[in-house]
Parts: structure tokens; sequence; C-alpha cells
């Protein structure tokens, strides 16, 4: 399974805040440390905003936080947050794809049965686990 960058910047930024759960963090601290796109990050950091996983304060000395304890937040709930638009292959789509296989595809249920393994596998993993303490803190 390949998540896509915008669901990898999401880890990448609240393992950060994870690494620091007192502190503000800005998308220029966080995109300049993980040479990522800030503008991506933007975008990122919103959806995560919405999602309930971070609160965010504009102005001056603002940036966003953990909204939760990361104990309390799994990747796997993030993953599902952010992956909710993506799906594994064609007929996996709201729509059902265009897939001609579809009526008697039997790759579907085993395809379905890997993706659920592998976000119940992430669903077993906190936040907190995975914390990032920065360059400082290796």
């Amino acid at each position: 399974m390949r998540l896509t960058a915008f669901t990898d910047f999401g880890l990448r930024a609240l393992m950060r805040l994870a690494g620091a759960p007192d502190r503000s963090f800005t998308t220029d601290e966080i995109a300049t440390e993980f040479a990522i796109s800030r503008h991506h990050l933007t975008k990122v950091v919103r959806e995560l905003a919405d999602a309930g996983f971070v609160k965010t304060q504009r102005g001056a000395g603002g940036g966003f936080r953990l909204a939760r304890s990361p104990r309390s937040i799994t990747l796997g709930e993030v993953v599902r947050a952010l992956e909710h638009g993506q799906p594994l292959v064609e007929c996996f789509r709201d729509d059902g794809g265009a897939c001609v296989l579809t009526p008697t595809c039997r790759l579907k249920k085993r395809l379905a049965a890997a993706r659920d393994a592998f976000l119940a596998e992430l669903e077993s993993t906190t936040l907190a686990e995975c914390a990032w303490p920065g360059a400082a803190g290796r």
C-alpha cells in the first residue's frame, strides 16, 4: 500500500508535534526541518485541524499544536482521515470504478483484507510511539 504525499506530510508534522507536545510550530519550521513544501504543508495542516488532530492560531505567535494527547491519536486514525478520498484500487472507488473484472474478480476481497490488516496495524500504534524529537533531541 502506498500513502499519498499528503498523508506522509501529515504524519511527519504530527510526529514532530508529538515530540514537543507543549509548544506550537509554524508551517515554515516543519517544512524546513523535513524539506517539504510549505504551501503543501499548509493544506495538510488545514485538513489536520478540520479532523481535530491539531489546533491552529493565526497572527504573531501563531502556529499549530496537537489538539489531543499523542497517546490518544493512532496512526490508523490519521491515515483514515487523510486518505479518505484515495481508493486503493479502481474498484474501491465510491462509484465502483470502471474495472472490467468487477463482476467476477477474485482479487478485490483479498486486497480489502490486506488494506484492513494494514490499517489495523496502524490502529495499534499511537502517535506518542512515533514522536520525532527533532534535530536537537537526536
